[in-house]
């Protein structure tokens, strides 16, 4: 991998797709009516891919297209009804593009529950919504995105993946009573960097790059929407972290990056190559995990 990196923590979504012609792709973004995912397809379309952005909620969904046309006339955007907490969703979601071919997929989309909410399948919403749905996503999208050239998934991750330290299986559907915040959302932040790390591994060979990303620390977004206290805190550190802008910075460098093996596998912060924890860069924990999701989605 070459030693010189041209971006950094201070480089915005701007900088990165500078120059970039994407005309004739088509991304596909998910949670991308605010923040972070908004950025991520406000950039990408504004340099002439066919964004999709794929959100739960057709008014905020259809404002933030109007919001990238606003600022881009000449962009290709549109919104579809996405919600990762229903499996249901997912597969209708996908099912509308079963004709089309994917260049890029961005797993952006994130929650934080503050107690032990469940998903439509009855599991925790925290790493249904972060992992689960996203992997039947990407394992229903598959073909499609096998049929384009140079095909990428690209999964928000953080550095919240370093804790806990391993991966606890037997607690990342129904935690019970020893719920907490932090540990579910860092379960379900190590499951998207194992995620990306099987999904190289099982379709590399077939011309996939997969990788996944840390945006940056408390980046001021609405993710803190379930939680009174994490808005209020969000809100506080806002002047000392990255702008929603810089944060995706790093999301659009690996969907834009190239030659593509150099990210391909990879975890990435600042626009950087980055050392994930040795968990999740575990081959057998990743396959463990692919195999269980699978059962966990086909029940």
């Amino acid at each position: 991998m070459q030693t010189h990196w041209q971006f950094n923590q201070h480089s915005t979504t701007d900088d990165v797709v500078k120059g970039h012609q994407l005309r004739g792709k088509t991304v596909i973004v998910t949670g991308a009516n605010t923040g972070l995912g908004y950025e991520t397809a406000r950039s990408l379309a504004s340099a002439g891919a066919k964004v999709i952005l794929a959100c739960r909620n057709a008014s905020s969904g259809n404002n933030a297209v109007a919001r990238i046309q606003q600022q881009h006339p000449a962009a290709n955007a549109e919104y579809q009804q996405l919600d990762l907490a229903s499996l249901a969703s997912v597969r209708r979601f996908c099912a509308q593009l079963e004709a089309a071919t994917i260049d890029l997929l961005i797993c952006n989309a994130g929650s934080m529950s503050t107690t032990l909410v469940s998903t439509e399948q009855g599991y925790e919403r925290t790493v249904g919504i972060c992992h689960i749905g996203h992997f039947l996503l990407a394992q229903l999208l598959m073909p499609q995105l096998l049929l384009a050239n140079s095909p990428r998934v690209v999964m928000l991750s953080s550095e919240a993946h370093r804790y806990p330290k391993t991966l606890h299986f037997d607690t990342l559907l129904d935690p019970g009573n020893h719920y907490a915040t932090m540990k579910a959302y860092g379960q379900a932040k190590l499951c998207n960097a194992l995620m990306a790390l099987e999904l190289q591994h099982r379709y590399g060979e077939q011309g996939l790059t997969a990788c996944s990303v840390h945006p940056g620390n408390m980046v001021s977004t609405d993710f803190g929407r379930e939680s009174r206290l994490a808005r209020i805190a969000f809100k506080l550190v806002s002047p000392f972290t990255k702008t929603p802008n810089q944060g995706a910075a790093t999301t659009v460098y690996c969907a834009l990056h190239q030659p593509a093996s150099e990210i391909a596998g990879g975890y990435f912060s600042h626009c950087q190559p980055a050392s994930p924890t040795a968990e999740a860069n575990n081959p057998a924990v990743a396959k463990k995990l692919w195999e269980l999701t699978t059962q966990w989605v086909t029940e």
